[in-house]
């Protein structure tokens, strides 16, 4: 389906809705592609490709809302689809707040290429998706010959999403995404079978690093975990490499959301303009960013795309607003998720990081645990490695970090010049001061 045939469908399914009586109508027409191949012990274990096109259409009948979807697009069913999902949203409580966003943030959307699809998509072809996952687990396999396993992945996808609202909105967003992986599986001498990953992602294929670093890199983090155990319970330094700490951000933009505010769920309800966290952070949400793994013009909602301050100075600036629940608030909404978030950086990389602390623990890898959105409590599981004296000396694991999101933040010390390179958020190391620990 071209990107003038969706269009055209979209149109036709809310003048459609229109016509059986809906208010308000906004229709999604998305098309996706995607293929993943998954080699281990020199052979193809996975060889999967998808294609769907699909139709959602968000019905607003006299304060009533319903969501429905379908894959079958064929004009003739789809009639029939629309008329029943208008008929049985009449049946469905009614919700004042369910209304489409007002038109006035669909204004000032940004006339710029961000650069998100890749060219050259159609010219991969199968055997060279299966060429770069071979060469993966090769580079990983050559690392050592305490390897037992390892798992290589290429995976990619393009995609058009198409969206019009009744009361005025259009617009169409198109990608390409790459990745590659390695998951290694190496022997412990005491028995244990530790293993950890290598990834990377990227709009364009030629961004992606060669093959062979993501399989070293995954043969060596698995093969510095052996001879992992717990160490003694206590206050530490913290340390979370850029690459999980994603994980404690996360737990702070779920605080951020709307629907947290208004379920009286947020441990940040009331803090806008409070500080919350080192002055010494600032981080900014950035859709423009060409090839960025969240840019984009518009949101989810249609709502004009923006770049803002989130933290500014360790003072919170914004909260993420959509519609729905900002009408509940009382708020104009600013946008439903974030888009790339970019931390502010420090002047040291990883490496000269740890050789300023006397005793510490670095975090490469969450595993479990749980967190209270109220309050902000939190334990996590982790795995890493015990620093004293400026050095690594073992790997560690069973252990948990605890804490709290609201004094956590207070308690950064420094920020890494290493951003992470893959995903919407580019988060360096962070260095976390007296935290507490659980193991031994």
């Amino acid at each position: 389906m071209t990107s003038k045939e969706s269009l055209d469908l979209a149109r036709w399914a809310v003048d459609q809705a229109r016509k059986q009586g809906a208010g308000e109508v906004a229709a999604n027409v998305s098309s996706d592609r995607s293929v993943e191949v998954e080699v281990r012990a020199g052979k193809v274990e996975k060889l999967q490709e998808s294609a769907q096109n699909s139709l959602s259409i968000a019905i607003y009948l006299n304060q009533r809302y319903s969501s429905n979807s379908t894959s079958d697009l064929r004009r003739e069913r789809l009639a029939a689809f629309i008329s029943e999902a208008v008929a049985m949203t009449r049946y469905l409580a009614p919700d004042p707040f369910r209304i489409l966003p007002d038109p006035k943030f669909y204004a000032g959307q940004e006339k710029r290429e961000l650069n998100l699809v890749d060219p050259g998509y159609d010219k991969l072809d199968t055997s060279e998706r299966v060429r770069r996952a071979k060469a993966i687990e090769a580079a990983a396999l050559a690392q050592s010959n305490k390897i037992i396993s390892v798992t290589a992945g290429f995976a990619d996808g393009i995609s058009r999403n198409i969206k019009v609202h009744s009361n005025g909105f259009e617009g169409e967003v198109n990608g390409t995404t790459f990745s590659i992986s390695a998951e290694a599986t190496v022997n412990d001498d005491k028995g244990g079978r530790p293993e950890d990953y290598a990834y990377a992602y990227k709009r364009h294929l030629k961004e992606l690093p060669d093959v062979a670093v993501v399989g070293k890199e995954a043969a060596e983090r698995a093969v510095k975990k052996i001879g992992q155990r717990k160490i003694d319970s206590g206050r530490y330094d913290l340390l979370v490499e850029n690459r999980c700490a994603s994980q404690l951000f996360s737990a702070l933009v779920s605080a951020l959301s709307a629907r947290a505010l208004q379920q009286k769920t947020s441990f940040l309800d009331g803090m806008l303009g409070k500080t919350i966290a080192w002055e010494k952070l600032t981080v900014t949400e950035d859709p423009f960013i060409p090839a960025g793994a969240g840019s984009r013009v518009f949101d989810g909602e249609g709502i004009a795309a923006r770049k803002r301050s989130v933290i500014e100075n360790g003072v919170l600036k914004t909260y993420y607003i959509d519609n729905y629940y900002g009408r509940k608030l009382g708020m104009e909404p600013t946008t439903s998720r974030p888009s790339n978030v970019i931390f502010s950086l420090g002047d040291k990389d990883l490496a000269a990081m740890i050789k300023g602390l006397p005793k510490a623990i670095l975090i490469s890898n969450f595993i479990g645990g749980n967190s209270n959105a109220t309050t902000g409590d939190f334990s996590f599981g982790i795995m890493g490695s015990y620093v004293e004296n400026g050095a690594i000396k073992q790997p560690v694991n069973e252990m948990n970090v605890s804490g709290n999101f609201k004094e956590l933040w207070k308690q950064l010390a420094a920020l890494g010049n290493d951003p992470y390179p893959y995903g919407t958020t580019r988060i360096p190391t962070l260095h976390f001061r007296d935290i507490q620990f659980s193991g031994l």
